[in-house]
């Protein structure tokens, strides 16, 4: 099993923790490194989705937990597909906020979409990802029909957790410093003044899966 876009191995973890044989690619060397400090008995390579460092029909599946979205599937799709063997799975996993909960759609609406992109709600994520394996236009498919499916579990979380989480965003990290200390000061004010978040609370999430199957 192949985790592509690995960064510092939080879903290799947990593929390992089930007795799957994984192999990790990331990019990013820092993120590799600390990869390999914390797994030091995982293969795990530098390598991009674009440009894999595996053989032909070397893994059953590829998994792309949280950057599915950041490959050019273009040059990945057909990359990916020559990895897997025959009847091999690709699934991009997101974890997602559950916004049919009340506060967390509340949540949503205060932090604006610097902070709450369209890849970051249950209301939002099947839309924003229901396209991500389809080549582009006069392209023949690499993979069949996409199947989408979300899964329900929980963070526990303190308001100042949470905020730390939130600011770590991408829309986040590229404001200005007032503007940040502004945004993110109007979400602790939020989560200060809900009953659903004072001590320790979970924060209703998703994990949502989109596959597919080579043929």
């Amino acid at each position: 099993m192949l985790d592509l876009g690995a960064g510092t191995g939080k879903l290799t973890q947990v593929l390992l923790a089930v007795g799957a044989d994984v192999t990790a690619v990331e990019p990013d060397a820092a993120m590799l490194a600390e990869l390999r400090r914390r797994l030091p008995g995982v293969a795990a390579m530098t390598g991009r989705a674009e440009e894999i460092p595996l053989p032909d029909g070397s893994v059953d599946a590829v998994l792309a937990g949280h950057c599915l979205h950041w490959f050019d599937m273009s040059v990945a799709g057909p990359e990916i597909r020559r990895v897997l063997r025959p009847g091999g799975t690709l699934a991009g996993l997101w974890n997602v906020l559950d916004d049919r909960v009340e506060w967390v759609a509340a949540l949503a609406q205060v932090g604006g979409a610097a902070v709450v992109g369209p890849r970051d709600t249950f209301t939002t994520w099947r839309a924003a990802t229901a396209r991500a394996y389809l080549p582009p236009s006069g392209r023949p498919a690499v993979f069949g029909s996409p199947e989408q499916a979300e899964f329900a579990h929980g963070q526990r979380r303190s308001v100042e957790s949470l905020v730390e989480t939130l600011a770590t965003r991408a829309g986040v990290l590229v404001m200005s410093p007032p503007e940040r200390e502004t945004t993110l000061g109007r979400l602790r004010a939020f989560l200060r003044g809900r009953p659903e978040t004072s001590g320790e609370f979970d924060v209703p999430m998703l994990t949502g899966v989109l596959r597919v199957t080579r043929p």
